[in-house]
């Protein structure tokens, strides 16, 4: 089982514009992500609730797979 998760898919997300001025709820996205400062990144397996968080702040997130 520990295997399968290793092999899974990593992605990189990178802060490239600030949130202020934003909605909370997107605010809210960006922190949950992990991201706190501009040009932070981080990596996250690619699962379905990452790929949703990420279409509702893809204007303010850059994304390398």
């Amino acid at each position: 089982m520990a295997k399968a998760k290793q092999d899974s898919k990593m992605i990189r997300v990178t802060l490239v514009c600030s949130p202020i001025g934003f909605p909370k709820p997107q605010k809210g996205t960006i922190l949950a992500l992990g991201l706190h400062r501009m040009n932070q990144t981080v990596e996250h397996a690619d699962t379905p609730a990452l790929r949703g968080m990420l279409a509702k702040v893809r204007h303010l997130v850059r994304v390398e797979e």
